[in-house]
């Protein structure tokens, strides 16, 4: 059994037991994390989608995680102007323990 579900605006595709990196979400460690915005679940031989999803996906946050870092470098030619800004993301490290 899977499921599609929508966290903080992007879509992933979860099964049970499976661990995921998924854009910040508020808690720490140990928390649990229920997500209600199914969009698509398959049972083997049954597929149900939009309004028929009754689904809940609850998760546990294991930790979170720092992504790549990424540079933005802004220059202008023949002026001596470089500035250079760089962010890395945070992330969060979720088991997802139940399809329910």
């Amino acid at each position: 059994m899977f499921a599609i579900v929508k966290i903080a605006g992007q879509q992933f595709k979860v099964q049970q037991g499976q661990n995921l990196y998924v854009p910040h979400l508020d808690g720490k460690a140990g928390d649990t994390v229920e997500f209600t915005d199914v969009l698509l679940t398959d049972n083997g031989d049954t597929l149900s989608t939009g309004a028929d999803v009754k689904l809940k996906v609850k998760a546990e946050i294991v930790g979170e995680v720092q992504g790549n870092k990424v540079i933005a470098f802004k220059m202008k030619r023949r002026k001596g102007f470089r500035k250079k800004h760089g962010h890395r993301t945070l992330f969060t490290h979720i088991k997802v323990t139940d399809i329910a």
